[in-house]
């Protein structure tokens, strides 16, 4: 049996009413998270999955899994992505209807909160839980829908939840298609008994309301879609999985009178790109961390951000910022985040209208200094990478490339890092 309908507005408001009394009562809790990132891709792949998880029809239990989409980054650092910012009033929320992880509480008593065994988590836009969660939940991991390098974390029969590791441009697409048919069967369970008030925060069950429901719903996973796609239309991103996703999101759109009429993918696209693009208000700090991922491998932590503007405009904005030196700036964002080596991949169409890459790593002692190296050897060729541009400070080594390999992103990059640091002494 299907729980009544509402509006994702409604689910997140009974989501933290929900995670409220578990932490008060220790009961059970079922929670979807993305990477540490917390891009769209990953906060939108969150949304989706828990809503549709959360109220549709499951064939092969008698009770439904109320999921938590818990977002995996503080609350101050929604503030980071105007892009998020710019779709929430899509889907007719606002950021305080957003759970993060200031509302599981004090990490250090995380557990004491939330028992490891009271717990299951599915991954989504990652398959291995890293940091603190990673330290705590790790083993109550149940299953992962992700477009990145299957880490083998995840166990191979996840029974009734999902595994799906396969490569797309946006985790928000593999997360539609294998919600479609729930979605669909969800829909048949509507009742048209007439409503007097479908955009609050109350339960109510009607079709028509439920049509504009699903499709805020679906132009907010949409614009996570478009904007890892680049609108659809990077064939090095973009599979045919995104364009399935896609498909069937723009026909839940226009199925709402009211929405589908002023529909517009490209103006859509265009919203969310400009809004992803304005990093003036931010400070090189908040912009190194406002996509960012780490990992630990062979004692080694690797931290790698990615920006959407060339190095250049860095560098000026630490200028401008009074700091003179970015190097500076990255040297103590290398401190503060306890890591050895850092990483900086920016992507950004340039003046002439071409896109383009550049990869930049940091180290800060002989290990990371051996990490470099190791991946300059093993990847240069691989990446394409060129300009070399080395700069060497007491303990640290800064190396900036061009990255020929256009297609190359983070999911690819990463690995290769980590290959590199796995390799050393």
């Amino acid at each position: 049996m299907a729980l009544p309908r509402t509006s994702l507005r409604g689910f997140l408001t009974h989501a933290k009413y929900t995670l409220q009394v578990a932490a008060l009562s220790k009961s059970p809790v079922t929670f979807v998270v993305g990477n540490e990132s917390a891009d769209l891709d990953s906060i939108c792949s969150t949304i989706l999955y828990s809503y549709i998880a959360s109220i549709s029809p499951r064939s092969s239990r008698t009770s439904q899994v109320f999921h938590i989409p818990l977002l995996n980054l503080p609350k101050a650092d929604i503030g980071l992505r105007p892009e998020l910012l710019a779709l929430l009033p899509k889907a007719n929320i606002t950021r305080d209807h957003l759970i993060t992880l200031d509302d599981l509480g004090d990490a250090n008593s995380l557990d004491a909160r939330f028992s490891p065994a009271n717990t299951r988590w599915i991954l989504v836009d990652h398959n291995s839980l890293q940091g603190r969660l990673g330290q705590l939940y790790g083993d109550r991991v149940v299953g992962t829908i992700d477009h990145h390098v299957d880490e083998g974390t995840v166990l191979q029969d996840t029974q009734d939840e999902p595994r799906v590791i396969t490569t797309c441009g946006s985790c928000t697409s593999l997360v539609a298609n294998y919600l479609q048919h729930s979605w669909d069967l969800w829909s048949l369970y509507v009742s048209f008994s007439g409503a007097a008030n479908g955009q609050g925060d109350n339960i109510i069950e009607d079709g028509a309301f439920a049509t504009l429901w699903d499709a805020q719903v679906a132009q907010f996973a949409l614009g996570a879609i478009l904007i890892d796609t680049v609108n659809l239309n990077d064939e090095h991103k973009t599979a045919q999985q995104d364009r399935e996703a896609a498909k069937y999101l723009e026909a839940r759109i226009k199925m709402s009178p009211k929405i589908g009429k002023s529909y517009d993918r490209a103006a859509l696209y265009d919203e969310i790109a400009r809004a992803k693009q304005s990093l003036d208000n931010l400070t090189v700090r908040d912009i190194l961390r406002k996509d960012y991922k780490q990992w630990t491998e062979n004692s080694l932590s690797l931290g790698i951000s990615s920006v959407v503007k060339p190095y250049s405009y860095l560098e000026t904005k630490a200028q401008d910022q009074g700091n003179g030196d970015l190097l500076i700036e990255s040297q103590q964002f290398v401190e503060d985040k306890k890591l050895d080596i850092t990483s900086v991949l920016t992507a950004f169409t340039s003046t002439d209208g071409t896109f383009q890459r550049e990869l930049s790593l940091l180290s800060r002692d002989e290990r990371g200094k051996q990490v470099i190296e190791r991946f300059c050897s093993d990847a240069s060729k691989q990446l394409r990478l060129s300009g070399e541009r080395r700069r060497e400070s007491q303990d640290w080594l800064h190396v900036i490339w061009n990255q020929g390999d256009l297609a190359a992103s983070r999911k690819q990059v990463a690995p290769l890092l980590r290959k590199a640091m796995a390799a050393i002494q």
